[in-house]
């Protein structure tokens, strides 16, 4: 019987070696006259034991070895692979039963890393498309209905109720109605979007065409980030496939609606991130922001009634149209409800994704999950939320993870990115490093934005040389005050999180110099 073997083709298993990898596994198979059968799948967000090879014969549960370099295959051969049970200093035993695996919760990220990508037979195969086959039997108010009691939020970061939005779209005149899916993932510390992307890009059409049957949309458009080549090639494979076979276009799965998807691509810009920056750029201009109202549900690309999206949120939908509103809403706590995928980073022994129900710790994340610091050192400080979410202590790890408790730390959960540092770091620079990066990626439309973050930086630098102190400090506090009140968007307006968080938690990093003297 040919074994099957599974070899992520995942940006971060290529940046590591996964296609020499993969060459090597096939070469050698050959030179010993072994018959096995490669699949390159998305990864498991395990990052630190790629590249992960699994094996597996028939149906019988994956085995998993990690992390496996070129040179490490002809002895993984020696030890009896492609053999579940060889047995080498690799063998990790039954995939699932890894504890980072094996204790989440995975609902989105169910299929990533274990179905070929570009494989629709291996999506269905994998319970794909039962969502969008339900979609199909309701009217459009019942899918919104279904989206808002499953509690489903925004995975950007605002997290506005998603059904609600859904529906606000759906009642709006105007015609044609759009799907715009931002997956410009620009933020420190995040990639489940281009882990979905490039593992399960499927699960992201469907969501988006449970999304158009809800609004009665007929275009969507994918606006995906430039740095992200791998998945830009996962994509457009994807959409061909998916309309080849009926997914997208005239008459999906044999309905009456219309639904076709585009991609385009960003440029770079960390703004587009935000949700009218990104319409402005997907209709051919300078990615700034625009004020609001008119909101994107009434007046959004084109200006027409448009659902925006990230692709967390999108990708939450057909679990929750497959399995049922309540079946989601059973996960988490309070208001958050559901599961967050959470991405560990920065200074982590175990970097990776966990995808589990809202309420978790960051405690637990870090620690359990994370193994620590990768150096050793103790945990002095952690960013939630990307570059504008707040730097937290260790007496806050055990906030739980929630949009309400995080908000109540003075924190936000943002996409889930979780950065760490340990007890080296210096938080005076982080916080001169939050305005700075304000100040590179501004659309530069609000004076608040373009030019309180310049200033900000400047002011810091004098804080730390120990100019005028005191009077700098108040300056940092009304600066940061006017940023927050008088932004157009998030980018101006949370700068001074990160950078109040740090004065707040550790104020003596910005009086390292004068100890020093």
């Amino acid at each position: 019987m040919t074994a099957r073997v599974f070899i992520p083709r995942d940006a971060a298993a290529l940046s590591v070696g996964a296609d020499a990898v993969a060459e090597a596994v096939a070469v050698e198979a050959a030179r010993r006259g072994v018959s096995l059968d490669i699949v390159r799948t998305g990864s498991r967000g395990l990052l630190w034991l790629e590249p992960l090879v699994e094996v597996a014969a028939a149906d019988d549960p994956r085995h998993a070895f990690g992390p496996v370099a070129p040179e490490d295959v002809p002895r993984l051969f020696d030890a009896g692979f492609p053999a579940p049970d060889a047995d080498d200093p690799l063998a990790l035993g039954p995939t699932e039963a890894i504890p980072y695996l094996r204790d989440q919760t995975r609902l989105t990220f169910a299929r990533c890393g274990a179905v070929d990508p570009l494989s629709l037979e291996d999506y269905r195969a994998h319970g794909g498309g039962d969502g969008v086959a339900r979609a199909l039997t309701m009217t459009p108010a019942e899918i919104c209905q279904a989206v808002t009691d499953s509690g489903l939020r925004g995975r950007g970061g605002a997290g506005f109720p998603a059904g609600i939005k859904w529906d606000t779209v759906r009642q709006a005149p105007g015609a044609p109605k759009y799907i715009a899916c931002n997956a410009d993932e620009g933020d420190s510390g995040t990639f489940a979007d281009r882990m979905i992307l490039e593992g399960d890009p499927f699960l992201l059409i469907e969501g988006m065409a449970i999304a158009a049957l809800a609004t009665g949309a007929t275009e969507g458009f994918i606006y995906l980030r430039s740095e992200y080549p791998h998945a830009r090639d996962t994509l457009r494979a994807a959409l061909r496939i998916a309309e080849e076979q009926g997914w997208l276009g005239e008459r999906i799965h044999g309905s009456d609606h219309t639904f076709r998807i585009h991609l385009r691509l960003g440029a770079g810009s960390y703004v587009c991130g935000e949700e009218t920056a990104m319409l402005e750029s997907l209709e051919g201009r300078r990615g700034q922001v625009r004020a609001k109202p008119p909101l994107p549900a009434h007046e959004g690309l084109f200006g027409k009634p448009t659902v925006v999206n990230n692709v967390l949120t999108l990708c939450a939908a057909p679990f929750v149209l497959a399995h049922g509103a309540e079946a989601y809403a059973a996960h988490g706590v309070g208001r958050s409800q559901g599961t967050q995928p959470f991405q560990l980073a920065g200074n982590i022994r175990r970097g990776g994704l966990v995808e589990a129900p809202f309420g978790i710790t960051l405690r637990t994340l870090i620690e359990d999950f994370g193994g620590g610091t990768r150096s050793g050192r103790p945990v002095r400080a952690v960013q939630v939320g990307g570059p504008l979410g707040a730097y937290l202590p260790t007496d806050a790890l055990d906030v739980p993870a929630t949009y309400e408790a995080l908000a109540e730390a003075g924190a936000m959960l943002g996409h889930g990115g979780i950065v760490v540092f340990d007890d080296t770091v210096d938080m005076a620079a982080m916080a001169r490093f939050a305005m700075e990066f304000c100040a590179i990626e501004s659309c530069g439309k609000c004076t608040p934005c373009r030019i309180g973050s310049q200033r900000g930086v400047e002011v810091i630098d004098r804080i730390v040389a120990r100019r005028d102190r005191e009077a700098n400090r108040a300056l940092l506090e009304d600066l940061c005050m006017v940023m927050t009140d008088g932004s157009l968007c998030a980018m101006g307006g949370l700068t001074p999180l990160p950078v109040q968080s740090a004065l707040r938690h550790f104020p003596e990093d910005f009086h390292r110099q004068a100890a020093a003297e």
